[in-house]
């Protein structure tokens, strides 16, 4: 009796020798995990990673984590690799984990991140004095609303990026209350909000995004940042509380899990060698934000724009 594929069969078949022929290439055919979080620039960010590596022939697997839980995957081996830890809010965990022996730092994106307060320009002329932080003290009512006042309001982002935003209202001594967004899209929905009506509002910032870009403003000059702030309470302004400074600013780091480089040792290397401008992350996180396309849209286009780049990358 004759056997006949459909079209479909034809194309898995062949599908699984392709796959078959790109893993014998790859070091191992188990699955890459990368992690994925809850803002488009890090998705973006991962996506085209993962692209990356699966033209090298690597089997790659996407799994939704924690900003800082997932080190706990990472120790493990359960995940592999995760392509956004910033120096300003992920540098304590990153330094825990790496201490371990059980996660490696993989080096920079080539990202450099700032994450802060910052208010529109606007405010300037109701808080003068800014971009001092100490102006904020004599002027938080400006930055009040029906269920602050007399306090004001800053929009912290969500609770898992951390931050210490809680512990630095308390340590500085501010009249503010934080109330975090409960998600990325819902923190820079309060900005367009506010922005378009001139209403106060202060909030949770970062670079690399196409916020500071749309919208004129200032990010708060807080007490510098010292690893001593965070971790000595007898340091800085306030000698009985840690957190009296503001967030340090820095590299955004690629980690992994340690077996990785042993593992399949091309992707670890493609990895290391894998770099990006914010200028380019904050105009693909805008064709997402704000022109509505989709994330892996957008990612096939840097692919397609850039391959002699990540080519080298992947190159033997």
């Amino acid at each position: 009796m004759r056997h006949f594929l459909t079209h479909a069969a034809i194309s898995a078949v062949a599908g699984t020798f392709l796959a078959g022929a790109a893993f014998a290439d790859a070091e191992s055919a188990d699955p890459i995990k990368l992690t994925l979080h809850d803002w488009s620039g890090q998705l973006i960010n991962t996506k085209i990673m993962g692209s990356i590596l699966e033209e090298a022939g690597y089997n790659v697997e996407y799994v939704q984590a924690d900003y800082i839980a997932q080190f706990a995957g990472l120790k493990t081996g359960d995940l592999t690799l995760a392509m956004e830890i910033w120096a300003t809010t992920g540098q304590e965990a990153l330094d825990e984990a790496t201490a371990t022996g059980k996660v490696v730092n993989a080096g920079e994106t080539g990202l450099q991140a700032i994450e802060e307060w910052w208010y529109p320009l606007y405010m300037k002329e109701r808080c003068p004095g800014l971009p001092d932080w100490t102006a904020l003290k004599d002027c938080a009512e400006e930055f009040a609303t029906a269920e602050t006042a007399p306090n004001g309001r800053y929009v912290g982002g969500p609770v898992t990026w951390g931050g210490f935003d809680d512990e630095r209202v308390e340590a500085l001594e501010m009249d503010f209350e934080v109330v975090h967004a409960g998600t990325d899209a819902a923190l820079f929905a309060e900005l367009e909000s506010a922005y378009q009506r001139q209403a106060p509002v202060i909030l949770w910032v970062y670079v690399p995004h196409w916020a500071p870009a749309k919208y004129e403003g200032e990010f708060v000059d807080f007490p510098p940042y010292s690893a001593e702030c965070y971790n000595d309470p007898s340091a800085g302004i306030n000698p009985n509380a840690a957190y009296d400074c503001g967030k340090p600013r820095g590299p955004i780091w690629k980690a992994a899990w340690a077996g990785m480089e042993g593992k399949w040792p091309g992707a670890y290397n493609a990895v290391q060698a894998y770099t990006l401008t914010n200028e380019e992350m904050s105009s693909m996180v805008g064709a997402v934000d704000l022109d509505g396309n989709e994330i892996d849209a957008v990612v096939a286009k840097w692919m397609t724009d850039n391959k002699d780049r990540w080519s080298a990358w992947i190159a033997h």
